[in-house]
């Protein structure tokens, strides 16, 4: 469903029945904004690292352009989803909170950029935004998707003190040598 409202459009996502799809430059030359509710459990790649898949996220996404004229998609990302703490294997609340600047950029462009960056060690001042190939059939979950495994903690841990409550507070006392076993079988 589309909605008009001084001159710019806005598309509700949760009001449609397939996935977003948008072509990113006419999306961000005409500075519409695509906005949603998204259950966790419909990002299939995050669910590899998610404790619990319940719960939704809120996006939202505008085009528009920068100073210098470049598209751009303008993305924010909102909620909370539970990943797995690994120091004691408990379910952890983890905030979601993403605001990203995506350039537009076509295939030469990034590769060109990919040269310079692998040549100097260092984009240029102007490229301080991260780069996306332009598409005329993008996927928006498929962007939110890899933005939110792009923010998310390598090895996400809670706090030391929470990790000991919800053990017990024994979560290092039980820990016994992994080599007495080695010893005792080394005397008999």
């Amino acid at each position: 469903m589309i909605f008009d409202t001084e001159q710019r459009k806005i598309y509700h996502a949760r009001l449609m029945d397939a996935r977003p799809f948008i072509d990113s430059l006419d999306f961000a030359g005409n500075t519409r904004q695509i906005s949603g509710e998204i259950p966790v459990a419909e990002l299939p790649r995050l669910l590899d690292v998610l404790e619990n898949p319940s719960g939704s996220l809120t996006y939202t996404v505008h085009g528009g352009a920068d100073k210098q004229g470049n598209l751009l998609l303008d993305v924010g990302i909102s909620g909370t989803c539970q990943l797995l703490c690994q120091r004691c294997l408990g379910a952890m609340e983890y905030a979601v909170r993403i605001n990203a600047r995506l350039l537009l950029r076509d295939q030469a462009s990034l590769d060109a950029l990919e040269s310079e960056v692998h040549l100097a060690g260092h984009p240029d001042e102007e490229d301080e935004f991260d780069s996306i190939l332009a598409d005329a059939h993008l996927d928006v979950l498929n962007l939110l998707e890899e933005e939110i495994l792009l923010s998310l903690p390598i090895a996400p841990k809670h706090e030391l003190d929470i990790c000991q409550a919800a053990n017990g507070g024994n979560m290092h006392q039980d820990k016994k040598n992994p080599f007495a076993v080695l010893a005792k079988l080394k005397r008999s």
